[in-house]
């Protein structure tokens, strides 16, 4: 093989040694760019999948905040109902005594 030929066959291998580098550095590249890109769409999934549960949980908190205060409310009414109950009996009774005490105080002046 003359040496011309021997000289161009090493350039061409050389120029294609350069473009199998610069194809492989274009594809790393291009992988890093993919994997940062998947990687802020998996951060952003996550956020958003951290806000639905928070939410969530909120949700849930209030209800049992609202059904705690609910029951605490009836609670009070029940409460106040047999207070009121008891108060209207012990009027009567009230009542009663005041006007045995009036009626002693006024046999006691005759």
């Amino acid at each position: 093989m003359p040496r011309e030929q021997v000289l161009r066959d090493i350039k061409a291998a050389e120029e294609e040694a350069d473009e199998i580098v610069a194809n492989a550095e274009a594809e790393r590249e291009q992988r890093i760019e993919q994997a940062r890109e998947r990687a802020e769409e998996i951060r952003k999934e996550a956020r958003q999948e951290a806000e639905e549960m928070a939410e969530q949980r909120l949700a849930e908190a209030r209800a049992e905040i609202e059904a705690e205060r609910d029951r605490i409310v009836e609670e009070g009414e029940e409460e106040s109902e047999r207070l009121e109950e008891r108060a209207e009996q012990r009027l009567d009774e009230v009542v009663d005594h005041v006007v045995s005490l009036f009626e002693e105080e006024v046999h006691a002046q005759a």
